[in-house]
Formats: C-alpha cells, structure tokens, sequence
C-alpha cells in the first residue's frame, strides 16, 4: 500500500474519505450524505463506517465516512487506526485503485493523522503469493491512499510511522510463509536481503560452531530435521558506546512437537511457531529504516522440530551453552530449549544491558489471556514496567505474569539440573522460570509470551486473518521510551 501526499483533491480519484469523531458531524459535507449517515444510525463510534455519493468540485464522488470515537479516549492513537484500517478494509476489492483522506476540519493533529495512515496501510496487507485462482471481486485493487490538508509536520510523522509499518509488514511476510518455504536458513536469507543496505550487522552461526560453543539444548531441538539450525544474530549500532538492548526471539519454523508429537488436527497452524523470531527481524528492520539512536542486537534462534530416527525422546539429557544439564520430559516444549542457548549467548557475546525476549511458548497463555495481551514475566520492576508502558502506547498490549522459587522448585529434576516442563498446572510460569535459570549476573531480562498474540483466526482493527506482526510495535515503542529517551 503506497501513501502519498498531495496539495488538492485529484481530479480522477472517486473516493474522498473524511475521519470523523463520536457525535460530532464535520462541517461542510453535503445533505445527502449528513441525512444518510443519520438515518443508518452512523455516530463516529471507532471503525464505524458509512459512504454515499455527493457532488464534489463538479464530479460525483463517493464520500465515506470512518468513525474515530472520542476525542478525549485514552485510546485514541489506537481508534484513528481502527478508522484507517476500516477504509481500507471497505475498499481493498471494491474496484477502487485509490482513495483519498481528507483532514481539513479533522482537528488532528500530525501524530494523530498519521495514526490514520498507518491503519490504513496495515490493514492492506495480505499474502496471495500462492493463491491461483482468486476472483477478479477477490483481487485486492486498492493500491494508494492519499492524504490532502493534512496538518502540518505529516509527512514527517509518517515517515518515521512507515518504518515501523515496513517492520510489521516484514514479521507477517515470515510469520505466513509455509515451513518448506521458511526453515532457519532461508530464514536467515530473507533476513539477509531485506536488512542488506540498512547498516544491520549480522552474524550467522552454522551447526559446527554451535556445537563446538556446547549448545545442546538448541540443536537437540533441531537434530531430527534434514533443516540445519541457525543462530542469526543482527546489530544495530545507532547509539555510541552505550551498551545494547538485546531482543531474543524463538523461531522453531515448523513445529511437529518432536517425538511427542502434536494431533493432527491444527498441526499446519505450527508454521508460525517462529513468531517470536519474526517479531525480532521486523522490530530490526523498524528500527534500522528509522535510524533509530539506540544500539540494539536482534537474536533468532532457529530450528526446525521434526520427528525422525535422529529425533531427541522425552529422558533424553542435554546439556546447554551454559553448561547446566536438561533432562528433556516432553520434545514438544522445545521453545525454551532454542532460548536457554540463545539467551546464554547473546549475554556472552554481546554484554547487553537488558533483555526481552519472545517466543509462542506455552498454550497455556492463550488459556490464560486469549487473544487480547501477551503474558509477560521479568526479574525487573523498571523493565516490566516500561514495557507495559509501550504496550499500552502501541496497542501490542502485556500483561505481567508472577516468578518466584515456589514455581522454580517445579522443574527441578532427579538426575539433571532442571527438567523441560513442570506439572500441568501454571504452565506458561515454569517455562518463564526455566528460562530465568539462564540469566546471568542480574541481568534485567523479560520474557513475553506472545502465543495468542502472533496470529489471529479473525480480522482483527489492523490485520486480516492470519499473522498479525505482534510484537514489533512494542520493541520499537520500548526502545523509543528508553534507550532514545
């Protein structure tokens, strides 16, 4: 989706678009379509939509109507998105190759305005890489919107607001591709092109060098795929001397569940058991193309979980980068065997101030918190708090989980260090505290689980169904209210 910018509403666009708040009307938009919005009962409420036809500097227009709630709302960034998104879901197959959005008599401002934009081109985004045989009514037409009377500084807003939109766009572009298309190395060469010309270092290590760094907890993940696995490393360096922000991200690329394997039902859904991973490019990818003065480093580990005569089996015993042994019980919560090794490197490596780190961990998250906030668990009150903060702000929403030595003593086992799972019962809780067992030296660290966030089985304000690019707006929110602050 293209946004642009121009002086006067162009001759050959037919659709004029005007955002409007709750229960106030805009001044100067003809009777037909004031009377029309009134009789379908349409008052502005977020995402409300109503269109009709007027004649508009002697042409005959569509004139639609998108509503952006309360001016006052605490959620009202999160609203003007909604009615971006609601314009170009209307008309993303109606025909229409453009439509325009007209501020004057908004009473935007530029940070609210290009709130709008940012809806709208969110909402455009879908994957038909591998569809044939769609309808021409089916076929998305529209391809631009464009903004007149925008307020002043704008362009400017939105400049910095299409960055991060690229980064959404580029998780969903992961997160949806099938796992014969993205396994960790093409995962790493996707990375590579779309970061090359950015300033993005990477460093890629290959199966050699991670065995001879002792990551058994990693490949023992990886061990029963023809799939090599990775560890993918990128580093933006746009804030001096200062010591980096690390984001870790599990990618496992396609998720059988290993020797304890997964029904069959659903199963196909587990190509986007890297979300965590794909979260982690794209918040790279946002911050690089903003020049954000912050320096952070983006880990992926990735690995793909398949059941073969090499597979590892649950009472197998690894043991990770970090020298602590695993006694492995179930093959299927693999997640936190890809992060132990991952976050002990990255620590190792790159010294970082502080950690974040996401993954699609545990369906016991989704019981907990459905589809309406990531669970997220930290050794630090400062680091929760700022990320609840930019959740909040960004509307990639967390809500804090508990740690303590009481949930510890869960995965504690008798013949290895610590055990993979716990007890049926706080499930997403002992995989925060298995993790937490590879933080050294007090590290401020998070960990968010993001298992019913990274893809949606509905339309959603800003997303179609399928990969929603959870998790790169709250980065990206966290690193402008911290390291850039």
């Amino acid at each position: 989706m293209n946004i642009r910018f121009a002086s006067e509403l162009p001759a050959e666009v037919r659709v004029v678009a005007k955002i409007v708040d709750q229960d106030t009307m805009p001044a100067g938009l003809p009777a037909t379509v004031t009377e029309g919005a009134s009789a379908s009962r349409f008052s502005g409420k977020p995402g409300q939509q109503f269109d009709g036809f007027a004649e508009i500097d002697g042409k005959v227009r569509r004139v639609a109507l998108s509503g952006a709630g309360q001016p006052t709302s605490a959620e009202r960034l999160a609203h003007l998105e909604k009615a971006g998104a609601g314009l170009t879901a209307k008309f993303i197959t109606s025909g229409e190759g453009a439509i325009v959005v007209d501020f004057d008599g908004s009473g935007l401002d530029a940070e609210g305005a290009a709130a709008v934009l940012m809806g709208a081109r969110l909402r455009a985004w879908r994957i038909d890489t591998y569809r044939t045989r769609l309808k021409d009514e089916q076929k998305p037409t529209l391809k631009e919107v464009i903004a007149v009377n925008s307020p002043d500084g704008t362009d400017s807003a939105w400049e910095d607001a299409s960055a991060v939109a690229l980064g959404v766009e580029f998780t969903r572009e992961l997160v949806s591709e099938p796992g014969n298309i993205i396994y960790p190395e093409s995962f790493v060469a996707r990375c590579k092109a779309r970061l090359e010309g950015t300033g993005v270092e990477i460093t890629v290590l290959d199966v050699a060098e991670m065995e001879k760094l002792g990551m058994g907890a990693l490949l023992g993940v990886g061990q029963g795929s023809a799939r090599p696995s990775r560890i993918l490393a990128m580093h933006w360096n746009g804030g001096g001397s200062d010591k980096p922000t690390a984001f870790v991200g599990k990618g496992v690329t396609f998720d059988t569940g290993g020797i304890s394997i997964k029904p069959a039902g659903g199963m196909e859904d587990m190509k986007w058991d890297m979300g965590g991973a794909g979260a982690v490019a794209g918040a790279m990818l946002a911050l690089a193309t903003r020049k954000a003065k912050a320096n952070v480093v983006g880990i992926c580990g990735l690995a793909e979980n398949m059941p073969d005569g090499n597979a590892q089996r649950p009472g197998d015993v690894v043991t990770s980068m970090s020298g602590q042994t695993i006694e492995v019980i179930n093959t299927d919560a693999e997640g936190r065997l890809v992060l132990c090794d991952a976050l002990t490197w990255v620590q190792q490596t790159f010294k970082p101030a502080r950690i974040v780190d996401l993954a699609t961990l545990t369906g016991a998250m989704v019981v907990a918190l459905g589809h309406e906030n990531a669970g997220m668990f930290s050794n630090d009150d400062d680091l929760a708090d700022a990320l609840f903060k930019a959740g909040q702000t960004s509307g990639d929403k967390l809500w804090r989980f508990p740690l303590s030595p009481a949930y510890d003593k869960l995965i504690d086992s008798q013949i290895a260090d610590m055990k993979n799972v716990g007890p049926r019962w706080g499930g997403s809780i002992t995989a925060a505290q298995f993790l937490q067992r590879f933080i050294e030296n007090g590290t401020p660290w998070a960990h968010l689980d993001i298992a019913g966030m990274a893809w949606a089985d509905k339309a959603g304000a800003t997303w179609d169904k399928g990969a929603t690019g959870f998790g790169v707006r709250v980065l990206d929110r966290f690193i402008r209210d911290t390291a850039e602050a």
